[in-house]
């Protein structure tokens, strides 16, 4: 066993999965107080915040799943190293669409000077951690490439089941 499988993949999708659920939560708030309060800056933050929680569920979801996937050892037809790669190229696209959207929407800059808790901090917040989720599926999507490469580089008679079955 190689130890970029090993070590790295749980790992990776245990903070993605954590990420995703600091989102989540974060995003649902604000979607919530904005609904209740009526008081979205645009229409377009509105429907930001709306697609970040999507992600935010989705990568939940799914990071969750491919991590225990990889903890117990199943071999389901989804948990192997194609699905993994297809649905980590799906999710960095959205991550990557969704915060380089939200950099150009949200208003306030840095935030300087302002409230320790406000709408700009928070917006700042959901962006950075969607720009962390992007990395992570990046970063994820080339460590499982790259054990893929150095597996099938190997000489010492790795059967084609274990490269099939990442996760």
């Amino acid at each position: 066993m190689s130890f970029v499988k090993a070590h790295y993949h749980p790992a990776l999708f245990a903070l993605m999965t954590l990420s995703a659920m600091a989102e989540l939560g974060l995003t649902a708030f604000l979607v919530s107080a904005g609904n209740e309060h009526k008081t979205w800056p645009s229409a377009r933050y509105h429907s930001l915040l709306i697609l970040f929680l999507f992600n935010a569920a989705w990568t939940t979801l799914f990071s969750a799943t491919y991590m225990l996937w990889f903890v117990d050892g199943s071999s389901h037809l989804l948990a192997n190293i194609a699905s993994s790669v297809a649905w980590l190229l799906v999710t960095a696209v959205l991550w990557g669409t969704a915060a380089g959207v939200m950099h150009n929407t949200r208003t306030g800059g840095n935030c300087a000077g302002r409230a320790t808790i406000s709408r700009c901090r928070q917006s700042l917040t959901v962006e950075a951690l969607g720009w962390t989720e992007f990395g992570l599926c990046v970063l994820t999507m080339m460590a499982t490439c790259l054990w893929v490469c150095t597996h099938r580089r190997r000489t010492d008679g790795g059967s084609l089941s274990d490269l099939r079955r990442l996760v």
